[in-house]
């Protein structure tokens, strides 16, 4: 599996993490890596609320499985709707989508700076359902320095995510978590 070394030869980073999916082969190439990830989640897109407490507990099993900590941001779906106001029907991959990044990513941002923790970087990244040139645009934009555009689907990453959710039998989602993703999704319909 791939190795990597963090920006500036960090040893511990925190890693947002979206869901236990795209989490999971992240943490084994950071673990193998030599690197101690924090995990948080900081995913207030996530609606219902029903449906954020199942992604959260889906990592929450697999980062104890891990042996990693992992930290829960404050549930705050009011202002997120806030800063996605006007975006509500792009479609995904839109400028709905940069926005929710920026807004996950600058809290993220802000607790990676109180605990001191030198870079940040986003499961976000190893998602097919993402642009990854979209979600390095909002971390650079929003993290400055610390951000760590690590591609994840790379170096057979992409395989072992999926080998991992098929061996964690983790509730893997057909959408993003917003109600506006999962509106377009002919998949749920």
């Amino acid at each position: 599996m791939l190795k990597v070394e963090a920006p500036g030869g960090a040893k511990e980073i925190l890693l947002h993490a979206c869901c236990a999916p795209c989490s999971g082969a992240v943490l084994e190439c950071l673990r193998d890596s030599g690197i101690r990830p924090v995990v948080f989640f900081s995913n207030s897109n996530i609606f219902p609320r029903e449906e954020y407490e199942l992604r959260l507990s889906e990592l929450r099993r697999y980062a104890g499985l891990m042996g990693v900590e992992l930290v829960e941001d404050e549930y705050d779906h009011a202002a997120w709707l806030e800063a996605v106001r006007g975006l509500e029907t792009e479609p995904e991959r839109g400028r709905r989508c940069a926005a929710c990044f920026r807004f996950r990513l600058g809290r993220a941002a802000a607790y990676a700076a109180s605990r001191g923790l030198p870079v940040l970087a986003t499961t976000l990244a190893s998602s097919r359902w993402k642009v990854l040139d979209q979600v390095n645009a909002a971390g650079e934009a929003v993290c400055g320095g610390m951000w760590w555009g690590q591609n994840w689907r790379k170096g057979g990453l992409q395989e072992r995510r999926n080998e991992v959710i098929r061996e964690q039998g983790f509730y893997n989602q057909t959408w993003c978590g917003c109600e506006f993703s999962k509106n377009q999704n002919p998949l749920i319909q």
